[in-house]
């Protein structure tokens, strides 16, 4: 069983250590509606006031000496750092996430990359980042954990600090240790009163039952001489569901000296095992002991945590896969797939192109164009007597004035291109507007914004060409209303005449008022009954030449074209979004990681 556990706990480790490399750290993953897989794994937040001696916790729990020192505050940013058991007989070594191809044999050289890393974050300050540092820790010497050190609490701000300093840093660490999988391991000075104690203080907020929290006594070797620590290491002074356990460090004179890790311990050994107040304790007091009490929680955590992780690393590869279906699959290198990703991406856009609007232009706009022509303004009665005057020139018309009527008809169906033209362009636009939006909606476009490019542009000229062919037409249809008049139209007049008096009538009475206002009532008759014919013409020839067209032939000659492109062309047309690719690779990377973690839990989860 322990062994099993063991390699579960460093599988954790190991999936932590991946998330931060894939930026899985803190939230910023494609599954916004899940925890991450870091957010569901528990890890170990070392939280305490300045001075308190976290520093020296954490490098006792090491073995090794590699975190900065000095007074206020050292500690700038979160260090997240990861333990990675190792065989017996290997090299220890540490390993920065901003320096992953770097390993660090040299522990001073960590302190001095911490410190660097900081100050290229904070510059050569006092104030905080919340950026963390992400550190792994190679040995054979440590336990699989993974530990959070953050800035110690501090009350007032001091020279160098902004006055926020004091909320900001208690904020920082309240955002860590309020997620349920953290584990607090409260660091508190033993020649400190208890109840002043920042690091209880801010744990019984977020966990007031202690169920999540370790109490750490450090400095306990420094008390005033008659008094111990016996109140609070046997729980009385402060109780929590887990032992407290008390840490002796090395002292400033021995970090002088340079007295190694090893012999601490062992010092910290002998002081329990011989003080009087502390013997009966000594078994469960020290840095060695805590280092495995954490791993022994840390196992009976994850063990009960299994079903939640792999359902939330479940839901989340459902969500990736959807993510990257949604992003498309990388695209094939060979020119004949790639032709063939070009035509279905063209068929899809063709799916996606059509809508009703065109029907308005025929049934509001263009008959209200109609309406408004200002025949009333053409066949005035002065315009009338202008144009029938002219037409007649030095000898006045006989019965009829043909020549004055056919000059009226023309000029009133000369208005009607206007309308004529104003319904194609009206289409086009529609048509247009049809094609950018089809494009921006065609989910299998995005991807290529080079090929998006080229459709439209193919489109739009295929469009152009129709708007040209449907205006020729539709203006050629008012053309022929000029061009051959209805001969019925003509026949009646003499019969009109003859019915309103005598057709032979002296030429005085053939320019008068109600002669003129009988020719302005035929002409409009007539032009009421071409325009009652172009309304249902116009229509059909835009329909025809255009909407027909578009429909069927848009994009076929963008087809020919791309039939004859090389494989260096197409591969350009299929060139993607570089943020979209980034996008679907570290998607694609995140969901192997979560396939990965999740058939290492499930070997792990089955050997228990």
């Amino acid at each position: 069983m322990a062994t099993t556990m063991v390699t579960l706990i460093g599988l954790v480790n190991r999936i932590q250590r991946a998330c931060t490399v894939l930026g899985d750290y803190g939230g910023d993953t494609a599954s916004s509606s899940l925890p991450t897989l870091w957010e569901s794994l528990p890890s170990v937040v070392v939280v305490g006031g300045q001075s308190s001696g976290k520093s020296s916790v954490l490098e006792s729990i090491v073995g090794r000496d590699f975190l900065p020192r000095g007074s206020g505050i050292v500690t700038r940013r979160p260090l997240v750092l990861q333990l990675h058991k190792t065989e017996s007989g290997t090299q220890e070594y540490a390993q920065f996430l901003h320096l992953p191809d770097q390993r660090f044999t040299d522990f001073s050289m960590v302190r001095k990359e911490i410190q660097t890393e900081t100050d290229r974050m904070t510059g050569k300050s006092k104030q905080i980042s919340p950026v963390p540092i992400h550190l792994s820790i190679y040995s054979p010497n440590v336990v699989n954990l993974t530990l959070i050190d953050l800035p110690g609490l501090t009350k007032v701000a001091v020279e160098g600090q902004p006055e926020s300093i004091v909320n900001d840093i208690e904020n920082m660490v309240h955002s860590y240790v309020e997620k349920p999988n953290c584990i607090i391991l409260a660091i508190t000075p033993a020649n400190q009163d208890i109840a002043t104690s920042d690091a209880i203080k801010l744990s019984r907020e977020v966990d007031p039952t202690g169920e999540r929290t370790f109490g750490v006594l450090t400095k306990i070797d420094l008390m005033d001489k008659g008094t111990n620590a016996l109140d609070v290491l046997e729980g009385r002074a402060y109780s929590l569901q887990h032992p407290w356990v008390g840490i002796v460090n090395r002292s400033q004179a021995d970090i002088n000296k340079n007295i190694d890790m090893i012999a601490a311990r062992r010092q910290e050994c002998e002081f329990f095992a011989t003080n009087p107040d502390y013997r009966h304790l000594a078994g469960r007091m020290g840095s060695e002991y805590l280092a495995k009490l954490l791993s022994k929680h840390l196992e009976s955590v994850i063990k009960a945590r299994i079903p939640g992780i792999i359902s939330i690393v479940n839901r989340s590869i459902d969500e990736l896969e959807a993510e990257l279906d949604h992003l498309g699959r990388p695209v094939a290198v060979d020119a004949g797939t790639q032709l063939y990703t070009i035509l279905e991406l063209c068929r899809a856009f063709d799916r996606a192109t059509w809508g009703g609007r065109i029907y308005g232009v025929f049934d509001n706009q263009l008959p209200s164009a109609l309406r408004k022509l200002p025949f009333d303004r053409h066949l005035s009665l002065q315009n009338i007597r202008k144009l029938v005057s002219e037409a007649d020139g030095y000898q006045p018309h006989l019965i009829a004035p043909e020549h004055g009527y056919r000059r009226l008809i023309d000029g009133a169906i000369n208005y009607f291109r206007g309308p004529a033209e104003a319904s194609v362009d009206a289409v086009h636009f529609i048509l247009k507007e049809l094609v950018r939006r089809a494009i921006g909606e065609t989910q299998e476009l995005k991807r290529f914004q080079t090929l998006q490019a080229e459709i439209a542009s193919a489109a739009n000229d295929a469009l152009e060409r129709f708007r040209e062919d449907s205006k020729k037409t539709t203006l050629r249809l008012v053309d022929m209303e000029s061009s051959y008049l209805t001969v019925d139209f003509f026949r009646k007049l003499p019969m009109e005449a003859e019915r309103g008096g005598n057709p032979t009538a002296n030429d005085a009475d053939r320019y008068t008022e109600g002669h003129f206002r009988r020719i302005g009532s035929n002409v409009s008759s007539y032009i009421l009954m071409v325009s009652e014919t172009l309304r249902i013409s116009i229509p059909k020839a835009v329909v025809y030449c255009q909407v027909r067209e578009a429909k069927r032939s848009l994009l076929d000659h963008f087809y020919t074209q791309i039939g004859k492109k090389e494989a260096k062309q197409l591969a350009h047309l299929l060139a993607e979004d570089p943020a979209l690719m980034e996008r679907r690779q570290k998607c694609a990377k995140r969901l192997e990681l979560y396939k990965s973690a999740r058939d290492e839990i499930d070997s792990v989860s089955w050997a228990r």
